[in-house]
């Protein structure tokens, strides 16, 4: 396991973080105490350090097995948690949102549960379009000032006001944004056309949840013998908390994935075999990003932790890019249309390397 620095901080994370959704067993797609605590051990034999859960995972179970596996030496981990969501059995306007109050509450009740005196990364988990950014910010620099967090970051928030949020922070002497956590893979690329380019001008790292598109990229789904795409998607179901539908695009990306591992794998001896969940994580390990790696057991865990050995070539990661293309969309589209690059370069834009542009 390497180590990355936390965007614009000196924090070191591991390159894997592992997510804690699934720890607890109040549903089918959980696993109890003892499963979670073999994989947290495996992620930490690895050098893993980074973990991550939130306030309602697990109806909170989840936070509380975090706060029992990191006990013992406690100072060696990022722990990170989020707030926003409310609790399922609260009935209370204010028990969600971002505002300060829920803040507050959703952090102290998220320390009990772990039994921690402070967060090392605390997440909104999603932008609320009801709070104030100068009440979010604010908030969370004076929970950062009071001890309870080192460090910030937001989840699932459009790029303007992430931007927004990070700018009115360095004026103003608050915490900036450390860091940001969004869905991203080989089926979910629309973040790069404007969350990726500012997280990277911005110094922000990007945390990648469901880096195997709710399970599409592991080739459960794609590897159903000689099936069509149509058959695939019927043979199986999505697991129960995916955002994700299964259609002929997302099948055929998950067999280039396929494709990709086997051709691999026939080059290699059989002790060194590797999946095609392997290389959904490669790819998004080599776009930058830190994959967070949740399963429901041991040896899926492993299985994805072994990424950490496969290196894609320049050619498999362009035969991946292809295979899961999005459109850049307006105005990218344009800017790179051949009149308006022949016009914002006199005609030079053959002859200018310009590493800037973003697509």
């Amino acid at each position: 396991m390497r180590y990355k620095l936390l965007g614009n901080t000196g924090l070191k994370v591991s390159e894997l973080c592992l997510g804690a959704m699934t720890f607890g067993s109040q549903e089918d797609w959980c696993t109890d105490a003892t499963e979670s605590r073999k994989m947290f051990d495996a992620f930490v034999q690895q050098g893993g350090n980074f973990i991550d859960t939130a306030n309602i995972y697990t109806g909170g179970e989840s936070e509380k097995l975090v706060g029992e596996f990191v006990a013992s030496d406690r100072d060696r981990f990022v722990v990170a948690s989020k707030y926003t969501h409310a609790m399922p059995s609260r009935k209370d306007p204010n028990a969600g949102g971002n505002h300060r109050k829920n803040l507050v509450q959703s952090l102290d009740a998220s320390l009990k549960r772990l039994k921690l005196d402070y967060l090392d990364l605390y997440w909104v988990h999603v932008w609320d379009f009801a709070t104030p950014v100068e009440e979010v910010m604010r908030a969370l620099d004076d929970a950062v000032s009071a001890g309870k967090i080192l460090y910030t970051g937001f989840s699932d928030t459009p790029a303007w006001i992430s931007a927004r949020a990070n700018t009115m922070a360095e004026a103003r002497g608050w915490t900036p944004i450390s860091a940001l956590q969004l869905e991203y893979s080989l089926l979910e690329r629309s973040i790069e056309r404007e969350l990726m380019p500012m997280a990277k001008a911005m110094d922000i790292a990007i945390t990648a949840w469901s880096p195997l598109g709710g399970g599409v990229l592991s080739g459960k789904y794609s590897r159903s013998a000689n099936q069509d795409s149509s058959q695939a998607g019927e043979s199986k179901r999505l697991d129960s908390v995916s955002f994700r539908q299964l259609d002929d695009w997302s099948i055929g990306v998950a067999q280039c994935v396929d494709a990709i591992a086997d051709s691999i794998n026939n080059d290699r001896g059989k002790d060194q075999q590797i999946s095609s969940a392997q290389v959904a994580l490669a790819w998004v390990r080599q776009q930058g990003c830190i994959p967070i790696i949740g399963a429901r057991t041991l040896t899926q865990l492993e299985d994805n932790m072994a990424s950490l050995n496969l290196t894609l070539s320049d050619q498999q990661m362009q035969q991946l890019n292809q295979a899961s293309s999005i459109k850049a969309g307006h105005p990218y589209d344009l800017m790179q249309s051949d009149l308006v690059r022949a016009l914002s370069t006199a005609g030079m834009a053959d002859k200018i390397d310009n590493h800037r542009f973003p697509f």
